[in-house]
Order: C-alpha cells, then sequence, then structure tokens
C-alpha cells in the first residue's frame, strides 16, 4: 500500500519539482533536475527543433494501470523466455504466472486504500496487444506470436 500511496503521489503535477529533485540526488541518479522534470511532465524535445510542452507522454506512475501487474504481461515475458530457450516449449507458461503473479494482493492493497474502481482493471489480462512491428501476442494463444515471428532463437 505504501508502494501505491508513492505511486500516486510521483503522478500528481504538484509533486513532479520535488521528485525530480529526490530523484536526481547522487545517491539515486545523479542526474540534474533540468534533465529529469521535463520527461516527468511530458516535455518532449525531438531533437530537430521541435518541441512539445506538457503532451500526454508523461511518466506515468499510476494513471493507465502503471502499476498493475497484469498476468499478460507477464505471459508475455515468459514467452519470451520460451522463444530464446530459457524455458522449454513444452512448459506451462499460464501455470508459471499463475503461481508467481499476485495481482490478487495488488487489488486487495488498492481496496484497502480506497482506490476508486475506475483505477482497477476489470480483468488480470489488457487482452490482445499488437507492437510497433504489427506482431500481435495474444494471451489466450502465446504459441501463434511465436509462430508469428521470423527472429527465433539460433541453434548451434
Amino acid at each position: 500500500m505504501a508502494v501505491m500511496e508513492a505511486q500516486q503521489w510521483c503522478e500528481k503535477s504538484e509533486n513532479k519539482q520535488e521528485l525530480a529533485e529526490i530523484v536526481g540526488k547522487r545517491q539515486w541518479f545523479n542526474v540534474p533536475v533540468p534533465d529529469i522534470i521535463g520527461r516527468l511532465k511530458g516535455d518532449v524535445n525531438y531533437g530537430n527543433g521541435r518541441i512539445e510542452k506538457s503532451t500526454k507522454q508523461y511518466m506515468k506512475f499510476w494513471s493507465e494501470h502503471a502499476s498493475y501487474p497484469f498476468k499478460s504481461h507477464d505471459l508475455w515475458f515468459v514467452t519470451e523466455d520460451v522463444r530464446w530457450g530459457k524455458f522449454e516449449p513444452t512448459t506451462d507458461t499460464k501455470a508459471l504466472v499463475d503461481k508467481v503473479n499476485r495481482e490478487d494482493l495488488w487489488r486487495t492493497a488498492a481496496k484497502e486504500l480506497s482506490v476508486p474502481a475506475s483505477d482497477i482493471p476489470a480483468s488480470p489480462s489488457r487482452g490482445k496487444e499488437t507492437f510497433f512491428d504489427g506482431k500481435v501476442f495474444d494471451p489466450a494463444n502465446p504459441a501463434a506470436y511465436l509462430k508469428s515471428l521470423s527472429i527465433k532463437r539460433v541453434e548451434v
């Protein structure tokens, strides 16, 4: 619950300056505040003279379910581990995720903190996700995702 409260605090615009000052200190990132604050606020310098202020591309700590441990995300990571040979293709990836992902604890903590229902995901899955290359990961069918990839583990 303390982490959730911290995430909510970090998300508030009135706390961005203090957050940048805290994490910029030597014992944390050792980065000047001006190098941090813009990213926290959604300021984007595209490097070609185009600069935009206060975009929707700010660092998210709470909104859009940024802190929620989606099982579908974990399933994608484990599927990638199968792809690169860290786990055998016969691994029951869903059972593994169910064993280690305790999104139920997140939900319990959220209820204890009286988090509004709109801030609690309806499902532990984000559903199908389409990546920048057009590949689709469907948590209901991870094998199809693996089969769709042209780059796979190299056997030596």
